[in-house]
């Protein structure tokens, strides 16, 4: 991959802790931060994207409920034949459970993830025609989805916006202090009162971009974070720049992503199919 290609951090990031004042902060200086860090995110990130690959609104519901408990990437080497066999709900509905069993086993779960696909896509076929409903009080009700999951296809299928709380958004808005909250649902409400709804699903793909490349749960890196100097949680990983960016992941690491397809504005290199690598 080309070294040019490859979009970093802007500049040097300045390697401090966010100023820690004698008394709490307030909620207006919090929202004004969150709003720089998205902004620094914006920049470091321009090609942010799912990171599921699809062309349909069925393909990234399916692909979304896959996801749980695995990589994007193992989800983006398995599909390409789950979608070859069944290509649509109607075909989805009349599988074999063992048949899908043995295609979806890589991604974990499989017996209870097969019994959500076969399910959602019995629904898709005998309440909604076949087609994804593009309302989150419809998508709710198929089996095994959830918000999460109907905020993904709502943001990226149909351009609704909605805030996606998976494992690392709910890691770095609670780094960020933008909340405290755990409960996914809360963090959604919460961070839904600081940003437009016009940034949501946007703002989605920045933050977990930058959870998934450079803010990790074990080992962040903090020496090599664009958002260092807006960060309350600096120093809670590598604060030595060269040892930071060690520890950066997929194409601010210099590492192909986890999209076999990804989108042509994307500075790394596609994932590899499943068994070359």
């Amino acid at each position: 991959m080309a070294e040019s290609k490859v979009r970093k951090p802007a500049a040097e990031p300045v390697v401090k802790a966010a100023a820690k004042p004698g008394k709490p902060e307030s909620r207006l200086a919090m929202v004004r931060r969150a709003r720089k860090i998205n902004r620094v995110l914006a920049e470091t990130y321009p090609y942010a994207h799912p990171e599921l690959d699809f062309e349909s609104p069925f393909e990234l519901l399916v692909a979304t409920v896959l996801s749980a408990q695995t990589t994007d990437l193992r989800v983006n080497q398995t599909t390409p034949a789950l979608f070859a066999k069944y290509p649509t709900p109607e075909d989805m509905a009349m599988a074999v459970p063992e048949e899908m069993e043995e295609i979806i086993r890589p991604t974990g779960f499989f017996r209870a993830k097969t019994k959500s696909l076969i399910g959602l896509s019995v629904a898709l076929r005998d309440r909604f025609g076949g087609e994804v409903p593009g309302r989150l009080a419809d998508l709710v009700t198929l089996p095994g989805v959830g918000r999460k999951t109907a905020n993904v296809v709502l943001g990226n299928a149909f351009g609704v916006p909605g805030i996606t709380v998976d494992t690392h958004f709910g890691r770095l808005v609670r780094r960020w202090k933008w909340t405290e909250q755990e409960d996914p649902e809360k963090v959604e409400a919460e961070i839904a009162t600081i940003f437009p709804k016009s940034e949501w699903t946007m703002l989605s793909h920045r933050v977990v971009f930058h959870g998934r490349r450079v803010c990790h749960a074990r080992r962040p890196a903090c020496g090599a974070c664009p958002v260092a100097p807006l960060c309350p949680s600096y120093g809670e990983g590598e604060t030595d720049p060269e040892k930071a960016r060690k520890l950066l992941k997929y194409e601010m690491g210099g590492q192909p992503g986890q999209r076999l397809k990804p989108p042509s504005d994307y500075p790394g290199s596609p994932a590899p199919a499943l068994g070359a690598g």
